[in-house]
């Protein structure tokens, strides 16, 4: 859902068609301009609406629809079809109401003198039973017909009509609904959009239009909060027309007794309200949806955490169509609850789906411009960035004001993310230029192939014996371009690695391979294959050395700091580089000062990362993003970009509850890159291997 800009030129043409694209007509009284779903035109020129698209699956499973649409009208439908309407014009839950409300009446002594009530229908009549088939396909059309809420800039109620970003968020929940799954999702807000006012009435819409005994739960940071979106809730239920549902009076009743339950009459759904504070209101209640409101701002402490909290909440919701689970807030710093589960589902790796609205889709957030060509020339690279997104010039001018408002940038970016990187804060300063990673986005795709590479055994020189690719779906290796068959250069791929941990909760164990053959002729390195896993140190050696092995002997470059610090003594720590140096031979080394003056440095396996090399290596990155270097294929590679920051002391590392491995090997390798060429020889000795780092 939403809509996609492409690098488009900035121009006032260009800014144009963006804004009438933004502006398109929306009604969602007669469904023209909404883009949830297929919709068909039903023309009825005697109805109070004589011109409606509906969903296309409404025409599709409803013989009502159909009927109307081949009638024409109203009047026709009730000459063709006659009186009473044939049952099988109306859905099974049409007949059911009207059948309901049938022995209601007849137990009141309306009944004929047949004892039967007739579903006799005019078009006023017809009318109301089309437009109870309607809004069970139809939300945007329900909602703005029978819902009111309070509008922002005024103190009257209005029509609840969808704004973009609801519109977007609306899509994603209708795609699971239709299609029969359990709605799961995630959503990062920005402010002042309705995020939480939509999912509140959309679990309205099941629970008075759907579903019976389908009971809901609300919970929230603060008790206040969640009394707060259950009174959004209440005004609904006030503004409700009775004849949807059969003439009774849509209200809350308190539930036996429970304070923080009520009960919807005539729809026997409860919906109960509680708090991250007050936890024991919310424990084990039977509900089939779950609404938990700025999660990110839940406490955590010794006794309870928010995910004590959503596990008791969430334990009796089903995986059931119409079950819901939307977990929702702003954002509150990283390493919280909410930013992991954010993470999860952005990485595939949670039942919840992931949605993120910038504060540019926004109407509110902009303002007119007076001087187009002014405020062009005078872009700045983030507001470049801004414009490549999807924002417009006004957006844009509208940023550039509220910008003043605050000291720093980051603080900003924080109030109004334009991607939830921005959305949580930064405890430090952002390492890498958001333009350039947005640049190095660009050549990243799927690899051409996923396993794991093996040899002959596992360690020794079997391992480098018979080397051979497994093809494993979400294998740790991933492949973009296979190793040349020409064998023309010296070093032609260059493999990094970055030794991470080994169980399943520690940073991971990358190897990058480099291809570097275009840089002989001035082009980029391009980074063609990529192992992330966890693995003991001594077998990640050897998995390394078959990576390089299978792209032609690659110089093998090893962060070394991992096993010098790991053991005691320094036999120990070079122990497994020098196995490992004996059987494969372009291992980099580097040198290392002498003890006394006069003397030949001595050199050691590996790259050696400490504060002075970690400034020069990320120094390097700068400069190959900020000179088009490298060619990245890993889109995790980029967002460990986004996350790298320098901290308050100085420091450099990823965002906190984030990794940095991937980066790391990048950094290396384009450090290397730069210091190193490839050569066109045939050969290569094993003492050609030791690369100068006397600079260092």
């Amino acid at each position: 859902m939403g809509i996609v800009f492409h690098d488009e030129e900035i121009t006032i043409e260009a800014n144009r068609l963006r804004n009438e694209q933004l502006k398109q007509y929306y009604c969602p009284e007669t469904g023209e301009g909404s883009d949830i779903g297929e919709r068909i035109p039903l023309p009825l020129p005697d109805a109070p609406l004589p011109l409606q698209y509906i969903p296309q699956a409404l025409l599709e499973n409803e013989p009502l629809a159909q009927q109307l649409a081949k009638a024409g009208s109203l009047a026709r439908h009730i000459e063709q079809y006659g009186n009473p309407l044939p049952e099988e014009s109306v859905s099974k839950t049409c007949q059911k109401e009207s059948k309901k409300k049938s022995k209601k009446e007849k137990k009141e002594g309306n009944d004929d003198e047949t004892g039967e009530q007739p579903l006799v229908h005019t078009p006023a009549s017809l009318w109301q039973t089309w437009i109870k088939l309607r809004i069970r396909y139809d939300f945007e059309f329900w909602a703005y017909s029978f819902v009111r809420i309070k509008d922002k800039q005024g103190a009257e109620n209005i029509p609840f009509k969808l704004n973009r970003p609801q519109r977007r968020i609306l899509g994603m929940l209708e795609e699971m609904r239709t299609t029969g799954q359990p709605i799961r999702l995630i959503l990062l807000k920005a402010r002042q959009w309705g995020g939480s006012t939509l999912i509140q009435v959309y679990m309205a819409w099941i629970q008075l239009v759907h579903r019976r005994n389908w009971n809901s739960v609300i919970c929230a940071h603060l008790k206040e909060s969640a009394a707060n979106i259950k009174g959004m809730y209440t005004k609904l239920l006030a503004n409700y027309p009775d004849w949807l549902l059969d003439g009774e009076p849509a209200k809350f009743k308190p539930f036996e007794r429970m304070a923080n339950t009520s009960v919807i009459t005539g729809r026997d759904c409860r919906v109960t309200i509680g708090s991250a504070e007050s936890q024991e209101a919310v424990r084990g209640i039977d509900a089939a949806m779950a609404h938990l409101s700025e999660v990110a701002f839940w406490r955590n402490s010794r006794m309870k955490s928010p995910e004590q909290l959503v596990r008791s909440v969430c334990s009796s919701v089903m995986l059931l169509p119409y079950t819901m689970v939307v977990m929702e807030s702003t954002a509150n710093g990283t390493g919280s609850y909410f930013h992991q589960e954010c993470q999860r589902a952005k990485n595939g790796e949670s039942d919840k789906r992931f949605a993120f609205v910038p504060w540019f889709e926004i109407e509110m957030y902009a303002i007119p411009v007076n001087d187009y060509k002014s405020l062009i020339a005078t872009l700045t690279d983030y507001e470049r960035m801004l414009w490549k997104r999807g924002a417009t010039l006004e957006a844009i001018a509208w940023y550039r004001r509220k910008r003043k408002e605050y000291a720093r940038h980051t603080d900003m970016m924080a109030e109004y993310p334009s991607d939830d990187i921005e959305a949580f804060c930064y405890s430090g300063e952002r390492v890498f230029d958001p333009t350039l990673i947005e640049n190095l986005r660009r050549s990243c795709c799927p690899p051409r192939f996923e396993g794991d590479i093996h040899g002959q055994g596992l360690s020794g020189i079997e391992a480098l014996q018979k080397i051979e690719l497994e093809s494993k779906p979400q294998g740790p290796l991933s492949i973009w371009e296979y190793p040349s068959e020409k064998h023309e250069m010296r070093d032609r791929y260059l493999a990094v690695v970055d030794i991470g941990g080994r169980s399943s909760t520690s940073d991971y164990s990358v190897i990058a391979i480099f291809d570097r053959y275009w840089m002989l002729e001035g082009g980029p390195a391009e980074i063609v294959a990529q192992w992330r896993g966890h693995i003991d140190h001594d077998l990640l050696a050897w998995k390394s050395a078959q990576m390089a092995t299978y792209y032609q002997n690659a110089l093998l470059v090893i962060e070394s700091n991992t096993l010098e610090t790991e053991y005691d003594d320094s036999e120990h720590s070079a122990y497994i580089l020098d196995t490992l140096s004996r059987y494969y031979d372009n291992l980099y080394a580097r040198q290392t000062p002498p003890d006394s003056i006069g003397q030949r440095p001595p050199s050691r396996w590996g790259f050696h990362m400490n504060r002075a090399t970690k400034v020069l290596v990320i120094d390097a990155q700068k400069n190959a993003l900020r000179e088009g270097a490298y060619i990245e294929h890993d889109s995790q590679a980029c967002y460990e970009h986004d996350v790298f920051e320098r901290k308050p002391n100085g420091s450099y590392g990823a965002m906190e509850g984030h990794h940095d491995d991937i980066l790391i090997t990048r950094c290396i390798g384009n450090y290397i890159c730069s210091k190193d060429l490839p050569s066109i020889v045939q050969q290569r000795h094993r003492g050609d291997s030791i690369v100068n780092e006397s600079s260092i």
